[in-house]
């Protein structure tokens, strides 16, 4: 045989080899989901730039400010007792935390402070704006959800009950507007982080190191 010829045969079957043992890469995420999430991350920072005079207007125990750290343990004592829960633990997609369990959380923990703040526009005024907002997050993830056909998630438990059966006066009812802002924006920036994570995610292929 033409010695040509073995050398071209033999960067054939090399090449046939590399290519079938690479590791077929990832699509980027749908554009809807990509869409979907940049309106959710648009929406989440009109939230962050809403709460400081929601909460201005709200809440008038001067103890009780978004930069105040030093009751800290005092209103996680206080959470406790009212029955509010932390928000979801959120955090970028990753091998081992999916895209579908994060977009799961961030849906969980809307749901969780929409309906914590139905039940506190209840006794106080000036609330409804961010539940609407709350609720058109949740649109947004769900297109999200649809666009990259995740799974449903689990629905997380209803916690409003719990909250409204504990206002008893006054002070309980600024305490728990103040607790549920504060971990409002402490979800909603950890909601940033993910949505810029998630639009850009592209799982690591099967066989891939």
């Amino acid at each position: 045989m033409n010695p040509l010829t073995v050398v071209t045969l033999l960067h054939y079957f090399l090449f046939a080899a590399v290519v079938q043992s690479a590791p077929l890469s990832s699509s980027d995420p749908p554009p809807a989901f990509r869409e979907a999430a940049e309106r959710a991350k648009t929406l989440v920072e009109k939230i962050l730039r809403d709460i400081p005079a929601v909460h201005a207007a709200s809440v008038n125990t001067q103890s009780l400010t978004l930069d105040a750290s030093a009751q800290k343990t005092n209103l996680q004592m206080m959470a406790t007792s009212l029955g509010i829960p932390a928000a979801p633990v959120l955090k970028p997609p990753s091998e081992r935390f999916t895209l579908d369990v994060c977009v799961s959380r961030m849906s969980a923990g809307s749901q969780l402070y929409q309906g914590l703040l139905g039940v506190l526009s209840v006794r106080l005024s000036g609330l409804s704006d961010l539940r609407a907002d709350l609720r058109d997050l949740l649109t947004h993830i769900n297109k999200m959800k649809e666009a990259a056909q995740l799974g449903g998630g689990v629905e997380d438990q209803d916690h409003s009950l719990d909250l409204a059966s504990r206002l008893q006066g006054d002070y309980e009812v600024q305490v728990a507007v103040h607790l549920t802002l504060t971990q409002l924006r402490s979800f909603c920036h950890d909601l940033i982080r993910s949505l810029r994570a998630a639009a850009t995610y592209r799982p690591r292929a099967a066989g891939a190191r």
